[in-house]
């Protein structure tokens, strides 16, 4: 099996990762580039003893740890950089890679230990700093973009556990806008098959056209976002889902995105 073979089915999702763990899809993408680039040069092996998964992510992570030094530098004067730069400053880059493997990403800590080239005690260790530091931030109101009653439900009941506020659950385009309309949220949770056969990626889209909320995607179909031929989401999680990647995602999302007012008022 070649190369590409081995790896395609893995390719969506370590570019999923990498923007995650840069904050930036450009950024993203162009470590994964890299360490492609360098696969396909010989300059990188896949290493026998992990799967194909976990040895791509590990390719990259030494791409990453080695080229992506400017990400992790210290900031003498940080007047001209935004706040999601800042939060992504304030968790070690160790710790943040070991939450983000395990949390987004699916993988077990051992899994996450071949990757970082840490042991599992340290994994542990480091998923626990990072999510103190998540836990820590401020709490937000969200609106839930979901058709299904039970999975609704079941959001809803993680958000709060978060200690996050729920100002509404929308089960169309139409209310998705409406409820927008009503109360302004700081995060939005969509699904992007709605219940009258709307789309929660047009609802998201019409909302994204007048305010700046960060947005993370819950759906059976991913592969309808991960193409590659648009600006993709950052943060897209994959049904059936597990509690705690939903609360991973949701304290990426506020983690990362800068608050900004609303585009209305441009």
């Amino acid at each position: 099996m070649s190369l590409l073979a081995r790896l395609a089915p893995h390719l969506p999702y370590v570019r999923r990762y990498a923007r995650a763990l840069t904050g930036d899809q450009s950024t993203g993408d162009h470590y994964v580039r890299v360490a492609l680039e360098a696969l396909a040069a010989g300059e990188r092996t896949l290493a026998d003893n992990m799967t194909p998964r976990v040895a791509l992510y590990h390719v990259f992570h030494a791409i990453w740890c080695t080229s992506g030094a400017q990400l992790e530098a210290p900031l003498d004067d940080d007047s001209g950089v935004d706040d999601a730069t800042r939060r992504l400053m304030r968790i070690a880059p160790r710790s943040r890679q070991a939450f983000l493997l395990t949390a987004l990403e699916g993988f077990t800590p051992t899994e996450a230990a071949q990757i970082l080239g840490a042991d599992f005690a340290e994994v542990e260790k480091l998923i626990a700093e990072a999510q103190a530091e998540i836990d820590a931030e401020l709490a937000t109101e969200v609106l839930i973009i979901e058709d299904e009653p039970v999975i609704a439900a079941d959001i809803e009941a993680l958000v709060t556990e978060l200690g996050h506020t729920v100002v509404d659950i929308a089960a169309t385009r139409t209310e998705a806008v409406d409820a927008v309309a009503r109360k302004t949220p700081g995060l939005v949770l969509a699904d992007i098959q709605l219940a009258d056969g709307s789309s929660g990626i047009d609802a998201v889209k019409d909302i994204l056209q007048r305010y700046d909320v960060p947005v993370i995607f819950i759906t059976a179909f991913p592969e309808r976002l991960l193409t590659g031929e648009r600006p993709e989401p950052t943060f897209l999680i994959t049904k059936p889902f597990q509690p705690e990647t939903v609360k991973a995602a949701i304290g990426q999302a506020l983690f990362f995105h800068p608050r900004k007012a609303s585009k209305q008022a441009a």
